[in-house]
């Protein structure tokens, strides 16, 4: 029924999958006796909302789950597929064995980048926890970063900064498209290739920007990873498909090690994923997006992350022109707690949502 290539591919992506979490279960009791020894944590709860104000729906539900649950479990996620992607390159051109170099999926056309954007976006990510945990880092640079990035949101970088650094991340992903793979044009249903030319470069980094601005759905145990398996997942699909193994292989990669993040995540969570694992995800997931061409389909696949980051929108303006809120609480899972919605229940139905929108996503780009 299938080629003798069909299986072999498959046997790939699988397999990528399979080492992933094999992988990742291999690290996490090593990371969690790390987070717990050094009580890698927030020292106190989060006391305002997305707008500086005092936020009085979170501190009733998540008074004392801010504090002694570890903070950037995420490196769980970005350092299994980094891992496992050098370790299978450096096999592959150890051995001279079919499969060992089949399942090599280091390329420079497919997963280069979105490895680097994993990688890098992940250290931001991971700067902002530390900081958010290092209450009064010794270093003074560090200490004057550390008092001067509190902007409304919380300790840390900050909004402004993590918005500032995203920014960078996208226009290096840009470039490289751009200028190294020759990328100017996006396709749109029934006007296939649109030409964007220069513009090419601003659009790339507002979508980045975009979807990292949905990174506000970590706020309930599980919530985030079930969702993240979900979109990469339906970029599995589609990459395959496509013929490019490699990304499909990369994104499986991510599924794998987002399940057995999220095995420890459901509650109560072991650990939280933290902004080192949102950043990278995030950023990631954008440039496997503009690397398969289904930019279009993005906000279908990503819908929980869109409509997160519209509900903080709509409040934040609706307070500013109309001088009161439209939810309870933002972003939106918070404002379901509110009104009375228990947090399992909240998670599951996101899930639901999710993978409905990732196999709706796949069926339009595949139509379309």
């Amino acid at each position: 029924m299938y080629g003798d290539d069909f299986v072999v591919d498959l046997v790939k992506v699988f397999a990528v999958g399979v080492f992933a979490v094999l992988l990742a279960s291999a690290l996490t009791p090593s990371l969690t006796s790390f987070l717990f020894k050094n009580k890698l944590w927030k020292k106190k709860n989060k006391a305002i909302s997305i707008d500086g104000k005092e936020a009085r729906y979170f501190n009733k539900f998540h008074s004392e789950k801010e504090t002694k649950v570890p903070r950037i479990g995420g490196l769980l996620i970005w350092c299994s597929v980094s891992f496992l992607a050098l370790l299978l390159f450096f096999l592959s051109n150890l051995f001279d064995f079919f499969w060992i170099e089949k399942f090599d999926f280091l390329s420079r056309d497919q997963t280069w980048l979105p490895l680097f954007t994993l990688i890098s976006a992940s250290l931001v990510g991971l700067s902002d926890d530390l900081l958010q945990i290092v209450r009064n880092p010794r270093n003074i640079f560090l200490r004057k970063i550390w008092r001067r990035a509190e902007d409304g949101l919380g300790e840390g970088l900050g909004l402004r900064y993590r918005i500032i650094l995203v920014t960078v991340i996208g226009l290096i992903g840009a470039w490289w498209f751009y200028f190294r793979l020759g990328q100017e044009s996006i396709y749109l249903p029934f006007l296939e290739e649109v030409s964007l030319g220069v513009f090419y470069i601003p659009f790339f980094i507002i979508v980045m920007v975009a979807i990292y601005s949905g990174g506000v759905i970590d706020g309930i145990d599980g919530l985030a990873g079930g969702v993240f398996i979900s979109i990469f997942s339906a970029y599995t699909i589609i990459s395959f498909l496509q013929g490019q193994l490699n990304l499909a292989a990369f994104c499986i990669a991510i599924v794998g090690s987002v399940l057995v993040f999220l095995w420890f995540n459901i509650p109560p969570a072991r650990f939280y994923m933290g902004e080192t694992g949102i950043i990278g995800l995030t950023t990631t997931v954008t440039v496997v997006a503009f690397l398969t061409g289904a930019v279009f389909v993005l906000p279908i696949i990503a819908f929980p992350l869109i409509i997160t980051s519209l509900s903080v929108i709509i409040q934040l303006l609706s307070k500013k022109f109309r001088g009161k809120k439209v939810f309870l609480a933002a972003p939106l899972h918070h404002h379901l707690e509110a009104i009375g919605w228990p947090q399992h229940k909240i998670t599951m139905r996101f899930w639901v949502v999710s993978a409905l929108m990732g196999i709706v996503g796949v069926l339009i780009h595949l139509l379309l």
